[in-house]
């Protein structure tokens, strides 16, 4: 299958707002490249926008220079794949000048949309339309199986590429056996949002409340003493948490999966994000970064456990065994129907620092994504998590600053990002510095004043409300919006949708 093909999709999925349109073209195209012996796996990831090796060491500057563009197509998907693997393991010294004549190479062969569509797939910026419930939808349709089936089957294989090669080799018997791989990171499950403690407790059933933290989320795989650890993008960051390695190595168990998150602490109280971030971010030595922000692990679901798979185990059950595996490693937790209780415990989590509560369903099975009230986080103030769209630059004190940042949130049905406003608040002068630098290096391009980004940075924003506005695409606007903080742990296809936030007037 030529990559023209491919791009030629993208278009089609990025010109339509219609979801039966894009499901359709994706979908023809998935089935297209099983018929004609193309890598299905590879072919999904491209028309999702992801780039299947994730990274390969090449930036916008890498590409800054390029050859000129070929007059016709003739780039076939296993070509530009086999080119940008052999890029992505060029390491040591020579590796620099070695990256940049096999990026002059290939992009030499591309055609001016080959090109484009090229960097937008290395640099993550490909925003057509194709979103992870869109895609989904589309493996479902190619390969004539259950949509749940797909969903399932991602959810414990991590990501579309395998699941969509399987679906259509070999139909929903394939999909079955698609099965959680102690090694291989899952998909997260995620929470749901209500404005306070009663109402996530509105039926009177007894509930979980899991004390939140304000760190970073780690998916642990323990396999006969070697242990992996992920992120909540599924990246390996093993090497920079050896502390962590200990903790899990030190459980009671052969084989194990585990979900929890990640904090630095001092004297007993939580520390700001930012340190807790530097331990994944940063490129330094990892013991002396253990040495200078050491991290507790805490652990709230148990997945497996020596062979059995857990995830379909009423939470109870999880929590009962997780307790009797890594018990100095548990998150506070109660267990509760009373809302005075409920709501004690929460105050009492707020007053050690922590951000608030997830009210868990006892009885809820795990499972990647929002799951209605499976679980639901309740903090002390309405906080969203959005996209920077464009930056305006600043005026007054603030001339010489990008300032007022241009809000997206994600569209569940067609995953395009729609503005929901703009806001300077909240932002300090480091803040102001560092998101000028940051912006700056995500620009595509002006009009006037306002300096559009690639949609990259995700902003967690706080709110006093949401009303009803024709001003922007979106139809709501948030009341006295601030910046909180940036995520840079949070993937732009987390951030929380254009329904959540209308589901608030």
């Amino acid at each position: 299958m030529q990559l023209a093909r491919v791009i030629a999709t993208s278009a089609a999925v990025a010109a339509t707002r219609s979801r039966n349109e894009k499901v359709a073209a994706l979908s023809a195209t998935l089935r297209e490249a099983a018929e004609s012996g193309a890598p299905v796996e590879v072919v999904t990831d491209y028309l999702a926008g992801v780039l299947p090796q994730r990274r390969i060491g090449v930036g916008w500057r890498g590409m800054a220079q390029l050859p000129e563009p070929a007059d016709s197509p003739s780039l076939l998907v296993t070509e530009v794949d086999a080119a940008l693997t052999a890029i992505g393991v060029l390491s040591g010294q020579g590796s620099t000048a070695q990256r940049g004549t096999a990026v002059a190479d290939l992009f030499g062969r591309a055609t001016v949309d080959e090109q484009a569509w090229l960097r937008g797939l290395i640099t993550g910026e490909m925003r057509q339309g194709a979103g992870d419930g869109v895609i989904l939808k589309a493996i479902a349709v190619a390969a004539e199986v259950d949509e749940a089936a797909v969903r399932r089957a991602v959810m414990l294989a991590g990501f579309a590429g395998p699941v969509a090669a399987a679906a259509l080799s070999g139909g929903s018997a394939a999909l079955d056996e698609v099965q959680l791989e102690v090694g291989r990171p899952l998909r997260p499950m995620l929470a749901g949002s209500a404005p306070d403690v009663a109402t996530a407790l509105v039926d009177g059933d007894e509930v979980a409340l899991d004390s939140k933290l304000d760190g970073i989320r780690i998916q642990a795989h323990l396999d006969h003493g070697v242990v992996r650890l992920f992120t909540r993008t599924l990246d390996d960051v093993t090497d920079r948490l050896p502390e962590v390695v200990d903790a899990v190595t030190a459980l009671s168990a052969e084989t194990a999966v585990l979900d929890g998150e990640l904090i630095a602490e001092a004297d007993g109280r939580p520390q700001p994000f930012q340190v807790t971030g530097s331990r994944t971010m940063s490129s330094a030595d990892p013991a002396r970064l253990r040495s200078e922000i050491p991290l507790s692990t805490y652990f709230f679901d148990l997945l497996h456990l020596d062979g059995r798979d857990l995830v379909d185990a009423p939470a109870r059950e999880r929590w009962r065994l997780l307790s009797a595996v890594a018990p100095a490693h548990v998150v506070p937790r109660l267990l509760t129907s009373e809302v005075a209780e409920a709501e004690q415990f929460f105050a009492d989590r707020l007053a050690a620092g922590h951000e608030g509560v997830v009210v868990k369903d006892p009885q809820a099975p795990y499972a990647a994504g929002r799951r209605g009230a499976g679980w639901v986080k309740v903090k002390p103030r309405h906080t969203l998590d959005l996209v920077v769209l464009a930056v305006e630059w600043g005026s007054g004190r603030r001339r010489g600053w990008l300032s007022n940042i241009h809000l997206g949130a994600r569209d569940a049905e067609t995953g395009e990002l729609v503005m929901l406003g703009k806001t300077f608040k909240g932002m300090t002068d480091e803040m102001l510095a560092w998101q000028t630098e940051r912006f700056l290096g995500l620009e595509t391009h002006r009009e006037g004043h306002v300096v559009f980004v690639r949609p990259e940075q995700v902003v967690e924003i706080a709110f006093d409300g949401v009303q009803r506005s024709s001003r922007y695409p979106g139809g709501v606007a948030l009341r006295f919006a601030r910046v909180l903080r940036y995520r840079d742990d949070k993937p732009v296809g987390e951030i929380d949708t254009v329904g959540q936030v209308r589901g608030l007037l």
